[in-house]
């Protein structure tokens, strides 16, 4: 009889440790996002300068899903190679719900297809910052004020949950 005691008595307090624990890791992943998110902007905005480079995913020259592959890449998130795929993962968000680390699409020049995408390292209340890569200006920020990005602009996913 002591024994089951002793028995319960030990469960009740691994599960009650369990609970505890679990609301600390919770914490914990909000943290670990946010340094995600920082990680992948840091890495993105580490290429500004770039040159543009049709396939390319290196120092020598990125495309735009190029540069978010690589950067997605280097924290183990596996994405699509081409920015049409990467629209696909993820959740789709309204832009008013836009935050830092979301991937934003585009369809440029008339395109039937999403055919560009950026990652976001701004919001503020009227504009979203991002950083991409562009055929003219290689790796760098532009805003969805410009108003080519504001007249081609078609999703925003969230990778990062």
């Amino acid at each position: 009889m002591k024994k089951i005691v002793t028995i319960l008595i030990l469960s009740l307090l691994f599960a009650s440790c369990k609970s505890t624990s679990n609301a600390v890791s919770k914490k914990e992943s909000q943290a670990e996002k946010r340094t995600l998110v920082k990680n992948l902007i840091e890495t993105a905005t580490s290429n500004i300068g770039v040159r543009y480079k049709a396939g390319g995913t290196t120092k020598n020259g990125f495309d735009c899903s190029g540069l978010v592959y690589i950067t997605f890449e280097s924290e183990n998130i596996k994405l699509p190679r081409s920015s049409y795929e990467q629209a696909k993962v993820g959740k789709i968000i309204v832009l008013n719900d836009a935050k830092k680390g979301d991937l934003i699409f585009f369809k440029t020049n008339k395109s039937k297809q999403i055919n560009h995408v950026g990652l976001i390292t701004e919001v503020n209340s009227d504009e979203i910052k991002f950083v991409h890569s562009s055929t003219s200006k290689g790796v760098m920020i532009s805003s969805t004020k410009e108003p080519y990005y504001r007249d081609s602009f078609f999703q925003v996913n969230r990778i990062i949950e």
